[in-house]
């Protein structure tokens, strides 16, 4: 059930280029954080989260991991041609493409394209000691489509490892550097496979997450490995005919169990753990409806607005779960495109830990969201208050 018309225009703001954070805090914890609970607007510092949350919380983490992506090969007469990883094309998962040796192909990116008609690209490189090349072949039946073949002894993870840039947002205006390498990743990232840092994590720190814990919060680790399209505005005048990307999720059956038996309120770091998690919901009810969660089929764009009202989170999640059990499946895998829109209805969902995001975003029509269209006033309070907006800057817990 398709939402009706979205005015994109009505999720504009001036955001002036100095409130760009260009890069992160010397210390990740010593961001400002802006509490909205309800309506209420207040700020502190993110340090002060384990004396914010009740005992009892839940925090659920996107440990996806941010792969070196970006690749700067050139061509004989020197002309540089940038190739920018976006997922896996064959083998088509992230797990065994990035243990691939030999050869693999990846859908791309490429930068100065018209340069590179045909033939191969070569990027020189060493491993202990003995030098080989990594040389890259345009797809000519498969639009931008990149197969990649060297003969070193490693896989294609440690090549990017060796070769290749984080990929920081284009909006940062300048080059990766040598501290985007740990502070452009989380302190839990673990699996391989995000072209972008689910960046709402990015404030925890070690030291924090353990006094979380001693404060008796809950932890729960989801992965969904975020794509480019993560940068792309909405253009359409009706957000309804923007086109959302589709990007893969893992979610195990003890992360859906803690989803089960939370006490206290389930928070989520980052609109791609709240994507996440709506998602679930859906495979959810395609399992009450059909006995089947048929997880080939992406969550589709507007697939969870047709769920009935009525159903709360816990009756989608366990028919799930015992889905899972029944089948000794110790995890679901799926894709989605979910988009949420104001209007959206909630189902897991009740808390939201997450940075300020670009005019025109479908991050931006998330929260709106989630605090029922109160956006602008949590906005024009950060813009007023000196927070710093985007991938590097403050952050804010929103609480329903």
């Amino acid at each position: 059930m398709k939402p009706g018309h979205i005015d994109i225009s009505a999720y504009d703001y001036r955001l002036p280029e100095e409130r760009i954070a260009k890069f992160p805090l010397p210390e990740r914890d010593s961001s400002k954080l802006l509490l909205w609970n309800g309506g209420s607007i207040s700020q502190t510092v993110f340090s002060d989260l384990s004396r914010i949350l009740p005992a009892g919380s839940l925090l659920v983490f996107n440990n996806t991991k941010v792969i070196r992506a970006r690749l700067l090969m050139r061509k004989p007469t020197g002309a540089a041609i940038e190739i920018f990883c976006l997922e896996p094309h064959r083998p088509a998962d992230y797990e065994r493409s990035l243990a691939a040796t030999g050869r693999c192909s990846w859908k791309c990116i490429i930068g100065n394209s018209k340069r590179w008609k045909t033939g191969r690209l070569g990027m020189p490189f060493e491993v202990a000691g003995t030098g080989y090349t990594l040389e890259a072949e345009k797809d000519a039946e498969e639009n931008g489509t990149v197969t990649f073949h060297w003969d070193a002894p490693v896989t294609f993870g440690e090549l990017l490892e060796i070769l290749g840039r984080i990929p920081i947002p284009p909006y940062l205006g300048r080059d990766s550097q040598e501290i985007d390498n740990t502070r452009y990743q989380t302190v839990y990232s673990r699996l391989d496979g995000s072209v972008a840092a689910p960046t709402a994590g990015l404030h925890f720190s070690k030291s924090l997450i353990d006094g979380l814990q001693v404060k008796g919060v809950s932890l729960a680790e989801v992965t969904l490995h975020v794509g480019a399209g993560t940068f792309l505005p909405v253009k359409s005048d009706d957000a309804t005919e923007h086109e959302m990307h589709t990007e893969h999720f893992t979610v195990t059956t003890d992360t859906i169990e803690k989803l089960l038996t939370a006490g206290g309120k389930t928070i989520a770091v980052g609109t791609t753990t709240v994507r996440t998690l709506e998602s679930l919901s859906v495979l959810g009810y395609r399992v009450r409806s059909t006995g089947d969660p048929d997880t080939a089929t992406p969550v589709g764009q507007w697939e969870a607005y047709s769920i009935p009202e009525k159903l709360d989170g816990k009756e989608l999640l366990k028919p799930l779960l015992d889905y899972l059990k029944d089948r000794e499946m110790l995890a679901v895998q799926a894709s989605t495109k979910i988009m949420i829109t104001p209007g959206y209805r909630f189902r897991v969902t009740e808390g939201l830990i997450t940075n300020f995001h670009q005019p025109h975003s479908t991050l931006l029509l998330l929260v709106s969201a989630f605090t029922a269209n109160r956006w602008r006033e949590i906005y024009d309070y950060a813009l007023s208050n000196g927070f710093r907006f985007l991938s590097y800057g403050d952050s804010s817990l929103l609480l329903r």
